[in-house]
């Protein structure tokens, strides 16, 4: 089977970019509080998606959808942005990592979607190296920031599950418009709370800001969508392991956070674990059981993410 070199191009663009969030992150929120970091980030994001698609803004548009945006990218960033505050980059990046393994498990729970004892395993070794990674402080990393951000990872997957119900029937990229201004609008209460930013802070944060939110939020979506579209869904999978793997590294060289062999082991597990899953998943679903309502399928360790959680 001949490979798309374009849309594998697009995927790693889409994982490398994403990657960066974290790092970025860390650097904006010390000039830039998280609630403004916030409201800059997805205000500036979903003014540019309001304008590119408003000829389709009507029909994608229910209060479920400005509600779950508020939620799980408002909400999700937020935490996770104080998170980051409070813990290494490398630590968030490879806790990031885990967020396929609990959107599965989420969507077993909530939509009882059947999957193979072999991705089960590969679940429990991922969440096995998600405690390995927060068991191992060390540098700037503090399991408060770490639980931090393992919470703001549980509300994404739960908004990822939801997404498979809000999506069907609507273009992608004007529900995500209108998510990201429900983002925005969550985030501002929070922002006010805060006062205005220190003048001196925003010299170096609001660039970085901005480029959070071209370069990890608008660009990568773009990408990810185009290379998804052109190859399997369990190949654009794959490509998502980048993320943690370039968040951590930027760690380690930007912030020289340290990676022992705590770290290392995690970072191993949580990819192992990720890596088993999807293959297991990528072959036909299993047979649901007796009293089942019927047949539904795995749910692939995919997020249909149009900003990174980092």
């Amino acid at each position: 089977m001949n490979t798309d070199r374009r849309a594998v191009a697009a995927l790693v663009a889409a994982g490398l970019l994403w990657g960066m969030t974290v790092p970025l992150t860390k650097i904006a929120v010390h000039g830039l509080p998280a609630g403004w970091l916030t409201v800059a980030r997805f205000g500036l994001a979903a003014a540019i998606l309001l304008v590119a698609c408003r000829s389709r803004l009507r029909a994608a548009f229910s209060p479920a959808i400005l509600a779950w945006g508020g939620l799980g990218y408002g909400a999700t960033i937020l935490i996770q942005n104080e998170g980051v505050l409070r813990t290494s980059v490398t630590h968030a990046a490879l806790l990031v990592g885990a967020t396929p393994v609990l959107v599965a498990l989420i969507a077993a729970v909530g939509l009882r979607s059947v999957a193979r004892p072999v991705a089960w395993a590969g679940y429990a070794v991922s969440i096995a190296g998600v405690v390995l990674v927060a068991g191992g402080a060390g540098g700037h990393a503090t399991r408060a920031g770490d639980g931090l951000v393992l919470i703001s990872l549980v509300l994404s997957a739960s908004f990822t599950v939801a997404q498979t119900r809000m999506l069907p029937g609507r273009d992608p990229v004007a529900v995500t418009a209108w998510q990201f201004l429900g983002a925005t609008l969550a985030a501002l209460p929070v922002a006010f709370t805060e006062g205005t930013p220190v003048s001196n802070g925003l010299e170096h944060a609001l660039p970085v800001t901005v480029l959070l939110a071209l370069g990890g939020t608008l660009a990568p979506f773009a990408l990810f969508a185009y290379g998804q579209s052109r190859v399997s869904a369990a190949t654009a999978g794959t490509f998502l392991n980048l993320e943690p793997l370039v968040g951590a590294a930027a760690g380690v060289v930007m912030f020289g956070d340290p990676f022992g062999l705590a770290q290392a082991a995690g970072a191993a597990a949580i990819l192992a674990g990720i890596a088993v899953s999807s293959v297991a998943l990528a072959g036909p679903p299993r047979r649901p059981g007796p009293g089942a309502t019927g047949p539904r399928p795995a749910l692939e360790p995919i997020r249909e993410r149009a900003s990174a959680t980092g």
